[in-house]
């Protein structure tokens, strides 16, 4: 057995009750990881490609010789008929799918380990300045929870020997221990000026139990002149940003302040024994990329990938995808990992498609085997977002189509797939069963650039006693600004019945107001004994639709109904005043002049559209001073068609058929009337449009 394999011990730390120090109190954190707006789209591959070689973590660097150089632990690293090692050096060409290797330098010949007995040794960074290499090694206890002590080392034959002071380790006391630095391509080429930069955290490599430390949810960073990277004292510290927003530095480490901090933890319960209350600040690596002049930070947690971007090498720091892997046991095609990187030698030259270096234990995976405890590679592809507003007319088209550009989204896969969500048929089936209590299921997508959508047709999966159902009704979020936000005045149809017998493979159409949005997903609390929903297809569209016609809708957003006027309006719900359905609208005043509910809705010019209106008007409402009817222009002040009425005992249908000039491509829908001075209103409801 390996001695210092990860994932066999991960379920023990991660499930532990040991507390950590509240970092609120350290007066250090950073303010917290908001969602990004700089990243449109993003996607990972579900499994990564192995290597011929044995071993762990793989931080890396490219050499000016162009080849890449990668420390492992706990292995026989690319020389497999070699011997097993805590620590070796590797010297790696090719290209992904085609690499080959060497071991350089192994155990003693590369670092000390300082704190004694019961420790090893494990590269944590690497970094190339030209063809000088500099390795970070830390203290790692057996137990995988205490790290001590790191140092640099320093090559200048490409990897074979090793230098570092014999006297002391560079840091010690836990304090920034966990070294990995920024990588700026080949030789360090792309670096922005002459230092090298490096990031650290305080004590262990995924998360510190160690309530000595302040603040194991955050990242801290360095500086160092690149000839000097050994010389502990030219190492200067982030302080914090001054006024201007300009990073400042200190040389002294106690006056660190972390430049990302994220105090999010992850399934939080598990419905077995698999490890739970992840936190998602982990060693791993970040990357510059030169042709979107961004920085990339690669965390992980026992069963996600975290993805962090940021402008500058000290933020500010966002937050933008969490590839979620689901539970134990994975599968030869679906599995996460652990020490994630992207080495910049494997960023292609569109800057957006690269690949991401992640292993996984042979123990941890619970049968996808050894084949993965390796060099491994998976690609990545960064889209960043498309600025300006929405341009797409209503349509009967699918926004979602593989040609899109749509990416499907979930919070797990069961298959490790999504393919399915926009394959045009309604009769598979793919859940999000990931073996946590769920709070929440969604299934949705991302788009690079703004789109007007109004509807979205979700077509569930097989569902059982287990799950694939929603509890309760689910409901529309869309993207604003990177952050969630629920629409408003949603319908559904049919009604969902919040519960199994929603059934298999029957499609629900939820409508709402036009938004413009870059994502937009379909959630609610997961039903069942294993908490887990199910999909089929989930359909986008941008149609000719009235919005919450019969005013049963449900969401805290926008209504579709504008209020126009003096005169009160409002809904009356479930007072038995409806034409059908529980609820129905009204307006009502004792005033005079024009009021009215108003809704814009979206059309396709030189179309003949209908539009109708059940209305019930009161006693004192003359004849021909309630209008029904459609109004173009900017501000909706000309009117296209209309039909007008006067008193009723009970709810008329009013209908008015209109074709829309060309270059029209939203009307405003009316009902109102002119106030005659007296107690007067109307009540409308079951809006159409065909």
């Amino acid at each position: 057995m390996k001695t210092g394999a990860l994932l066999a011990v991960l379920p023990l730390v991660f499930g532990s009750a040991a507390v950590l120090t509240d970092s609120s109190s350290s007066g250090t954190a950073a303010p917290a990881a908001g969602p990004s707006t700089y990243v449109g789209t993003s996607t990972v591959e579900t499994k990564g490609t192995p290597s011929a070689s044995d071993g762990d973590l793989w931080p890396s660097c490219w050499a000016g010789n162009g080849d890449l150089y990668s420390a492992n632990g706990d292995g026989k690293g690319f020389s497999l008929d070699g011997e097993f090692a805590d620590i070796a050096v590797n010297e790696i060409k090719g290209q992904p799918g085609s690499l080959s290797g060497k071991t350089i330098a192994k155990g003693d010949q590369v670092g000390p380990i300082w704190s004694g007995g019961g420790y090893n040794r494990k590269p944590t960074g690497m970094v190339c300045v030209g063809d000088t290499m500099y390795l970070a090694v830390q203290d790692l206890a057996l137990d995988f929870n205490d790290v001590p002590a790191a140092t640099i080392l320093k090559s200048t034959d490409h990897g074979r020997t090793w230098t570092w002071d014999k006297s002391k380790p560079m840091f010690g006391d836990h304090v920034f221990t966990t070294i990995w630095f920024a990588d700026f391509g080949k030789g360090g080429a792309a670096a922005p000026d002459g230092y090298v930069y490096a990031y650290g955290l305080d004590g262990n490599w995924r998360d510190s139990f160690d309530d000595t430390v302040a603040d194991p949810q955050s990242v801290f960073l360095a500086r160092v002149p690149k000839q000097k990277v050994q010389d502990r004292g030219s190492w200067e510290f982030f302080a914090g940003s001054n006024d201007k927003g300009r990073p400042e530095w200190s040389r002294k480490v106690a006056d660190r302040k972390p430049v990302l901090t994220d105090e999010r933890r992850l399934y939080a319960q598990t419905y077995g024994t698999n490890a739970s209350n992840l936190s998602v600040i982990s060693q791993g690596g970040v990357t510059y990329l030169p042709q979107q002049k961004r920085y990339v930070y690669t965390s992980w947690t026992e069963y996600t990938f975290e993805f962090y971007e940021a402008p500058s090498p000290w933020g500010p720091w966002k937050h933008f995808l969490s590839r979620d892997f689901g539970g134990y046991p994975w599968s030869t095609s679906k599995y996460g990992g652990y020490g994630v990187t992207i080495p910049s030698k494997f960023v292609q030259p569109d800057g957006r498609t690269m690949y991401l270096q992640a292993n996984v234990c042979p123990c941890g995976g619970g049968g996808i085997g050894t084949s993965v405890y390796n060099f491994n590679l998976r690609k990545l592809v960064l889209t960043p977002s498309v600025p300006g507003a929405a341009d797409n007319l209503p349509s009967v088209d699918n926004l979602a189509a593989p040609s899109s550009g749509a990416v499907a989204i979930s919070k797990s896969s069961k298959s490790g797939s999504l393919a399915l969500l926009n394959d045009g048929a309604t009769t598979g089936s793919e859940t999000d069963f990931d073996d946590e209590v769920k709070g929440a299921s969604w299934w949705g997508y991302e788009w690079p650039s703004r789109q007007k959508i109004n509807r979205v047709d979700f077509t569930s999966g097989a569902v059982s006693a287990e799950g694939g159902y929603f509890t309760g009704r689910p409901r529309v979020q869309v993207k604003v600004d990177g952050a969630w936000t629920e629409v408003g005045a949603q319908s559904v149809s049919p009604a969902y019945p919040g519960d199994a017998s929603a059934g298999a493979n029957k499609t629900y159409t939820l409508t709402f107001p036009a938004v413009e949005t870059d994502g937009i997903r379909v959630i609610g609390l997961p039903g069942g004994t294993r908490s887990y929903t199910s999909v089929s297809e989930l359909a986008v569209k941008y149609v000719a639709q009235l919005a919450d016609g019969g005013f049963e809708a449900f969401g805290s957003g926008k209504p579709a109904w504008v209020s126009e006027g003096p005169a009160a309006s409002g809904v009356d719900r479930g007072l038995g005043f409806a034409h059908s359905g529980a609820n129905n609208g009204w307006i009502r005043t004792s005033g005079t002049g024009w009021s009215a509910l108003t809704q814009k809705v979206p059309v396709v010019p030189g179309t003949r559209y209908t539009f109708g209106s059940w209305i019930n008007a009161s006693a004192g409402l003359p004849a021909g001073q309630g209008r029904f009817g459609v109004r173009l222009g900017a501000d909706g002040s000309t009117v296209l068609g209309e039909k007008t009425f006067g008193a009723s005992t009970g709810y008329v249908q009013h209908e008015v058929a209109v074709t829309i000039p060309a270059g029209v491509h939203d009307v405003t829908v009316f009902a109102g009337f002119n106030g005659p001075g007296t107690d007067t209103w109307i009540q409308p409801d079951d809006f159409t449009v065909e």
